[in-house]
């Protein structure tokens, strides 16, 4: 009779069994999702090598050229100039003519005075007057030695004018002390006056010539003469 009752129960017994499954899974709520794995932690990294290292600091570095020494060359800056400091550089250069001008002129009056000449139609002499007195009578006298000689004989004016030119300024640079000058006495020449003799004192006491003459004398009859002249030179 037990055995009857258990048997009838058995199939109501299961859906109870389930339905209280499910109220509790209703009770549970919906299931959990599993926590996320935590990220693997990264593999600390090998120490780069000391060469690898260096290569990758000094990427894109030129070396200097060693050719001009090892510096590095300036960069030329350009500068705008104003118009102002153009026009006043204009004034400069200008000024700076002016005063070149000036000086030139100034040199040539003073250089007219600097000199006394005497010419009596025979002989002809003339000192600067810084030049002791004395000096030019022991060059009127022969007793200053002669280093160089120049003859003129035969040459035009301006080309006599430019050889004693020359010739001054040469032997003077040498360091040589007394020149004589041939001119000639013009006994050939037209009312038996040499050209060059007119002119020989003008060019020792004036223009480019007389910058390298400290004095003159006409020279002794031993050296010339009324056709030769000597020549001190300056210091």
């Amino acid at each position: 009779m037990a055995a009857k009752k258990s048997k009838a129960r058995g199939p109501f017994e299961a859906l109870r069994v389930l339905k209280d499954e499910l109220k509790k899974k209703e009770l549970e709520g919906p299931p959990r999702k599993p926590a996320p794995a935590p990220p693997p932690r990264p593999t600390p990294a090998e120490p780069e090598d000391d060469a690898v290292l260096l290569n990758r600091l000094f990427a894109g570095v030129q070396p200097l050229d060693r050719s001009r020494g090892g510096r590095v060359a300036k960069q030329k800056v350009e500068r705008t100039i104003s118009v102002d400091e153009q026009a006043k550089r204009v004034r400069d250069v200008a000024q700076a003519e002016a005063e070149a001008v000036h000086e030139h002129l100034r040199s040539l009056v003073e250089g007219r005075a600097r000199f006394e000449v005497a010419d009596d139609g025979q002989r002809v002499e003339g000192r600067r007057i810084d030049v002791p007195p004395e000096m030019l009578r022991r060059l009127r006298r022969g007793l200053v030695p002669v280093d160089a000689r120049l003859d003129l004989h035969g040459m035009g004016v301006p080309e006599a004018r430019g050889q004693l030119e020359l010739f001054l300024r040469t032997t003077r640079s040498r360091g040589e002390r007394c020149v004589l000058v041939v001119h000639g006495k013009g006994q050939h020449s037209p009312r038996g006056m040499g050209v060059l003799r007119g002119e020989i004192a003008a060019w020792l006491s004036q223009g480019a010539s007389s910058e390298h003459v400290a004095a003159f004398a006409t020279s002794s009859v031993a050296d010339g003469g009324e056709g030769a002249v000597y020549v001190l030179l300056r210091r």
